[in-house]
This record gives structure tokens, C-alpha cells and sequence, in this order.
């Protein structure tokens, strides 16, 4: 690869927008205290490892499409999961806002952290989603073996309760509290959220094939001007 290629791949928004992801990402992990045992923190992780190796495969290639695409929209999925999760189940569909400026320094950090995690990170990886392509390179089915990863978090996270009965963040989900719900409301709890993940994910691929039409239409309209 010369270095024209790799020159114009700083030049596309595509690149800059990931830039952003990754660097709000970091900021948002390194700036609370996050345990890995949280599936935030993880899908958070997972966001900022996808988008790394994107941003010096675009480099490297000089192109501005990132890898893999059937992983880039399990990321996106997943990060989604994070966001409606936290809005609707943890904060019971209240703003964050307010929190941000708590009072309490070191509470308002806490807040802020988990705002970028929560809500910024989601919000961008979704508009990268929208906005760049490639386009149709995912299928329905795949939407299936997205599944996979939050289904097996769940198994882990209560095999480790179980376990492990006085380790720290036993239940890192209300919905998977065995104490107070049982393991079969645990059980049922999980499967509804991974029903929900279910439909998050046909969704984004609903997205990525409405993008795609409204992008062929506006090629239209620009061809015919």
C-alpha cells in the first residue's frame, strides 16, 4: 500500500467518527471505577477493541469501510443492548442528566463515566451504523448468532452466583438475582432480555437495509440531476 491510499483514508469522515467512538470510549472506561463483570463495561470493550482494529485496517487498506461487517453489527447490537438496558431496566426510563452534575465530585465523575458508557457510546456506534457502509452485507440469520454472546454471559454470570455465593457483584443485574427472584424467575428474566436482544438486532439490520435504500435512492436523484 503507497502512502496516497493510506493519506486519504485520514481525509474520510468515516475514519474521524470512528476516531471519536474510540477515544469517547476509552475515556468513558478509564475515567470510572468498572468491573468487567458488568456486561457494560464488556460491550464497551468490545467497542473500543472493534473500532481500533478498524480504524488500522481503514488505514492500512486506505479504504474507509470497516472489517468485517456481520461482527461490526453484533458490536452494534450489543452496545444498543447496553443502552436500552441501563434507560429502561437501571434508571427505570429516568434522565441521567441531572446526575452529571451531582453535588459530589467524585459522584458527578461516576455519573458522567457511565453516561459516555451508557448513552454516547451507544449513540455513536448507532449513527455509524446509519450513516457508512458497506451495506447489505449482513443477513437475517445473522441476527441469530448475535444472540449468542449475551445468552452466554447470562449462563456465566449466574453459574458464577451460584458458584460462588460471596463474591463481590454477585448479581450484577437485577433480573438475574437468584435470591430474590429463584433461578427459574432468573431463568425467565434472562430469556426476556435475550427477546429483546432479539429484536434490537433485527432492527439493526432493518436499519441497514432501509439505509441502503435510501441511499440508492439518492444516487438516483443525483444521477438523473
Amino acid at each position: 500500500m503507497t502512502a496516497a491510499p493510506r493519506a486519504r483514508s485520514w481525509g474520510t469522515a468515516q475514519l474521524w467518527w470512528r476516531v471519536a467512538i474510540v477515544a469517547v470510549c476509552l475515556l468513558g472506561l478509564s475515567s470510572g471505577n468498572h468491573r468487567l463483570v458488568y456486561f457494560t463495561v464488556q460491550s464497551n470493550v468490545i467497542v473500543f477493541a472493534y473500532y481500533a482494529g478498524a480504524l488500522y485496517w481503514m488505514v492500512r487498506r486506505g479504504i474507509p469501510d470497516a472489517p468485517a461487517p456481520r461482527l461490526r453489527g453484533a458490536v452494534t447490537t450489543w452496545i444498543l443492548t447496553t443502552a436500552l438496558v441501563s434507560h429502561v431496566l437501571l434508571n427505570e426510563g429516568a434522565s441521567p442528566l441531572p446526575g452529571l452534575m451531582d453535588a459530589d465530585p467524585a459522584q458527578a465523575l461516576a455519573n458522567q463515566s457511565l453516561f459516555l458508557l451508557h448513552y454516547v457510546v451507544p449513540g455513536m456506534v448507532l449513527v455509524d451504523w446509519l450513516l457508512f457502509g458497506p451495506r447489505r452485507a449482513v443477513r437475517w440469520r445473522d441476527g441469530l448468532l448475535w444472540l449468542i454472546y449475551p445468552a452466554a454471559y447470562a449462563v456465566v454470570t449466574l453459574s458464577r452466583a451460584i458458584a460462588f455465593p460471596t463474591i463481590a457483584d454477585r448479581f450484577p443485574y437485577p433480573f438475574l438475582n437468584i435470591d430474590v427472584l429463584g433461578l427459574g424467575g432468573a431463568v425467565l428474566g434472562m430469556a426476556q432480555v435475550v427477546a429483546v436482544i432479539a429484536v434490537i438486532a433485527a432492527g439493526v439490520i432493518g436499519l441497514d437495509r432501509l439505509s441502503a435504500v435510501i441511499g440508492d435512492g439518492l444516487r438516483g436523484v443525483v444521477a438523473r440531476g
